[in-house]
């Protein structure tokens, strides 16, 4: 053989056993990742600020949870696999009533909610209902908060409150898309309960402090106005969350958070909304877009003051590789490319939420000799056709004979 043909082959020969060596190399890597990834993640489950799985209950199955296998749902994003697959061990679930029900059936329509939620976590042995901090400890099963999505769940009633917080509600957001007679909305779709300087009345200010912070009760300011959430945090004796928001100076949407009230949380939470509007203001997202929310939310006020609220089943769109709640691994594993320690993500993932919600019951401990307010919304504030007031003397007396009477003829027929 011709020399200058043996150097050719042996050239080649070469650059074949290079281009497999980097290859191997590759796969080694990535099957590195993968194995820290899952390691961390096993290590530290991730408690998540928010899911809608029981707002897709009542839409697709009316609550009907017989007609239904919770450990494999197809036309979702959650179910008991892919909660185990992404290293799901917490879950904050949102108990939402449209705001089309305030002023109506809000109240009923909740309790429904709650039933379904009570349920599902313990209808299905993975699954655990948790109300304090030390039933939130990894005990091999799923756990399950209920939290309240909308401030107009309560119409307005401290006592509707405090039964709600008996059921198991541990967190309760003041406002979804609409205003509430006492605390102001991010949204001005619905023009209701509509207020000039007054972003968090008197008796929002009692809700806050004498009831939800007495009850042990973490308050959530996701959807609420920025007005709103200056005057809740410059009340609140315990620190707060935002379940599933953004930063507004990543994406510029209302619902995101400004870098000055980020300034203000004080030991609070916000835990980053993965929805495709949310994290790049576009229909389209992809996990760098995601993973720029946190780098820059971290560079402001630091990692442990940083969670993770998905809001799957409550948006419709999510970025390229995040399409489910088993995917939260890969989010995991940018951020580590990003060069997060491991000490950080574990804050992340667990540990940041743990410590507010630990927070909030010392705060409750420390305000266990005050007892139940007694305080009502001013009547002309919350009045509309459907709430009924029943007073002293002959009005009051009329009210109650035609309710009397009503009743009677009902049960007569």
């Amino acid at each position: 053989m011709p020399s200058w043909k043996s150097g050719k082959h042996a050239s080649h020969s070469f650059w074949m056993q290079f281009i497999e060596a980097l290859v191997v190399f590759s796969l080694c890597a990535k099957i590195c990742e993968c194995s820290d990834v899952d390691e961390l993640m096993s290590t530290h489950p991730l408690i998540d600020g928010h899911n809608d799985l029981a707002l897709q209950l009542r839409i697709r199955h009316n609550n009907h949870l017989s007609q239904v296998d919770l450990r494999n749902l197809s036309k979702v994003s959650t179910d008991i696999s892919r909660f185990k697959a992404g290293h799901v061990q917490t879950q904050m679930f949102a108990v939402y009533v449209l705001c089309g029900a305030q002023q109506k059936d809000a109240v009923r329509l909740t309790l429904e909610q709650i039933d379904v939620v009570r349920r599902m976590c313990t209808e299905y042995k993975e699954f655990e209902l948790v109300t304090s901090v030390q039933d939130s400890k990894d005990k091999g099963k799923i756990a399950c908060l209920i939290s309240i999505e909308g401030g107009h769940s309560i119409d307005s009633s401290l006592p509707a409150l405090r039964m709600f917080y008996q059921l198991g509600v541990r967190s309760m957001g003041l406002t979804h898309s609409c205003n509430t007679p006492w605390a102001e909305s991010s949204s001005t779709f619905y023009p209701v309960y509509k207020r000039e300087n007054n972003s968090l009345t008197s008796f929002g200010k009692v809700i806050l402090i004498e009831e939800m912070n007495r009850l042990g009760m973490i308050v959530d300011l996701s959807h609420t106005s920025w007005n709103t959430s200056f005057a809740v945090l410059s009340h609140s004796k315990a620190p707060v969350i935002f379940s599933h928001s953004s930063s507004y100076s990543i994406c510029n949407h209302s619902r995101n958070v400004p870098d000055n009230l980020l300034l203000e949380l004080n030991q609070g939470l916000i835990m980053v909304n993965l929805h495709n509007t949310f994290v790049s203001c576009r229909d389209e997202a992809n996990i760098s877009h995601v993973a720029d929310h946190f780098d820059y939310i971290r560079k402001l006020i630091g990692a442990e003051s940083i969670g993770i609220g998905g809001d799957y089943e409550g948006a419709t769109s999510f970025p390229h590789g995040l399409e489910d709640v088993s995917k939260y691994p890969a989010l995991i594993q940018e951020l580590l490319r990003r060069n997060w320690t491991e000490n950080e993500l574990a804050g992340v993932l667990r540990h940041n939420f743990l410590r507010v919600f630990e927070q909030v019951e010392r705060v409750r401990d420390q305000l266990s000799s005050n007892l139940p307010s007694e305080v009502q919304i001013p009547f002309e504030e919350a009045h509309n056709p459907c709430r009924l007031v029943l007073r002293r003397g002959l009005p009051g007396l009329l009210i109650l004979a035609t309710v009397l009477v009503l009743s009677r003829i009902f049960l007569i027929e």
